[in-house]
């Protein structure tokens, strides 16, 4: 039996986080799409809930839904509720602000500002006294100044989807944090079940309460509620946890930081969308930042790795 070249793993694994970042940037339109005929909080409780029932025959197979007494040594724990009402109550707040965030503003900015996640993460941290290295702050600085090209008019007032997109990105960066803790002990696929449901579940019920969902709406957002529910919460997670399990942490976030680039290109393509040079100028900026604050060298021992392959505040799942 042979098994493949080191070199051939990695550009194996590489190719499976691009294109994760791909399907993850494309999702954004998709998003857009959908809320011509739904609302943020329908069309997240759907396709979060489709991801939750995916999922779930695998969570079985895999025992994490086993009891305590009845789990094989070797097992993760089982994942306690109150974890999981956390990390799917962080994820539903970081999708609903995404979600909102995405009906005023373009797929391609959306996409841009989301992804500021990968810096804010070890700023975050700070709170639990992870040291931050010298060029997250750099790459932090960069980020701010493109955000400013980006979003901000000769007003100096930023765009509402724009702000809605970056307070979704500090959530996503908790989100983030909580993941790092908690796939150390428990199953990865688990953890994904458990918070999409608990997402899907608060979504629907805000949905009921303040939008009004009608069946020829869910008929028509359709093609957008699979793309997302199957393509961007399952295969893409599935395909990140695969991948990052030989990637390096900090090399499979720079991959999957091209998602911003992928937003900008689907925007483009699907939905007509085009950037002044001035936001153009934003985007690359911000892409720079983004990239210095993981390519950069970082000094002292290294993190340590989780289950899913990702190490404390460098990366995890992403939004879309």
């Amino acid at each position: 039996m042979t098994t493949a070249r080191p070199e051939t793993a990695a550009w194996r694994h590489d190719a499976l986080l691009l294109l994760a970042a791909m399907i993850w940037g494309f999702a954004f339109v998709a998003q857009r799409a959908g809320m011509q005929h739904l609302g943020p909080l329908a069309f997240n409780g759907i396709r979060f809930a489709i991801g939750a029932v995916v999922i779930l025959p695998v969570v079985v197979a895999r025992g994490g839904l086993a009891s305590h007494g009845s789990r094989r040594e070797g097992q993760p724990a089982r994942l306690p509720p109150k974890a999981m009402l956390l990390i799917g109550g962080v994820l539903f707040v970081a999708a609903t602000l995404q979600q909102y965030g995405v009906v005023y503003t373009t797929a391609g900015k959306a996409g841009f500002i989301t992804g500021l996640y990968v810096i804010i993460v070890p700023l975050l941290g700070l709170v639990v006294g992870q040291r931050v290295p010298v060029a997250t702050w750099c790459g932090a600085g960069l980020a701010v100044v493109g955000m400013y090209l980006l979003s901000f008019g000769v007003d100096l007032e930023v765009a509402r989807g724009d702000l809605l997109c970056l307070l979704g990105a500090v959530f996503w960066a908790l989100h983030v944090q909580i993941i790092g803790r908690l796939s150390r002990r428990h199953d990865p696929y688990a953890i994904a079940c458990g918070q999409f449901a608990v997402c899907a579940v608060l979504s629907l019920i805000g949905a009921l309460l303040l939008e009004r969902t009608t069946w020829p709406a869910i008929r028509a957002a359709a093609l957008p509620i699979l793309y997302t529910g199957l393509l961007s919460v399952t295969v893409a997670y599935t395909l990140q946890v695969v991948a990052q399990r030989r990637a390096p942490p900090a090399h499979a976030a720079v991959i999957l930081s091209l998602e911003a680039v992928f937003a900008v290109l689907g925007g483009w393509l699907a939905l007509g969308e085009t950037l002044a040079l001035r936001a153009l100028l934003g985007c690359a900026t911000m892409l720079a930042g983004m990239l210095l604050s993981q390519l950069a060298p970082r000094r002292g021992p290294r993190s340590a790795e989780r289950p899913d392959g990702t190490s404390d505040g460098t990366s995890g799942e992403i939004s879309g």
